[in-house]
């Protein structure tokens, strides 16, 4: 692979693979089909107001259960070399921020709905820390330096995602809703 190579750094295929089946196809594929057979079976409606908000605190939960493990697991690394967490804290959070504004200020200037315009910036400044997470301790063992790197990243991202979202509640108004366009 090219950014593999680049550094020397071999890459196994195979654990790559694994892990891109494991954390990305197989999730996308059960979440498809069993939306489909839920929303055949059940309705759209029941889906909506019944499933989704039974699988709504499931999602919060195994969030936290996966920082919970992270942390027990890099813990002392990010308290005996804070410098080290802020060398790899700083670029994070100028690139989060930066590509978030983008996105938002694109999403504006193209007249977009904020109901468009706020999903698009948060999913483009998303750095799926989740799916890193999962292939740094494939690839390279949860005592990494990537993996280390992986929850550095979900130190940042979690509370910076959780600022940006304010910022869009309170700048919604700046982009037209439905019943100015029409």
């Amino acid at each position: 692979g090219f950014r593999l190579g680049v550094g020397k750094m071999p890459g196994p295929w195979e654990a790559l693979l694994i892990s891109m089946t494991v954390y990305v196809a197989l999730p996308l594929a059960a979440g498809y089909f069993s939306r489909k057979w839920i929303m055949r079976s059940k309705g759209e409606e029941w889906f909506r107001e019944k499933f989704l908000h039974f699988l709504n605190p499931v999602s919060i939960s195994a969030l936290l259960l996966t920082l919970v493990l992270l942390f027990t697991f890099k813990g002392e690394v990010i308290l005996s070399q804070p410098l080290m967490i802020f060398w790899i804290a700083v670029p994070l959070l100028v690139q989060t921020v930066l590509i978030f504004i983008l996105t938002y200020w694109a999403a504006y200037k193209m007249k977009l709905r904020y109901q468009d315009a706020a999903p698009s910036a948060m999913i483009g400044a998303s750095n799926h820390f989740e799916v890193a997470i999962a292939t740094a301790a494939m690839l390279f063992g949860l005592s990494s330096g990537a993996a280390l790197a992986t929850v550095v990243g979900v130190l940042i991202e979690v509370p910076v995602m959780l600022m940006l979202v304010k910022f869009c509640r309170k700048t919604a108004h700046w982009f037209e809703s439905e019943k100015e366009k029409q």
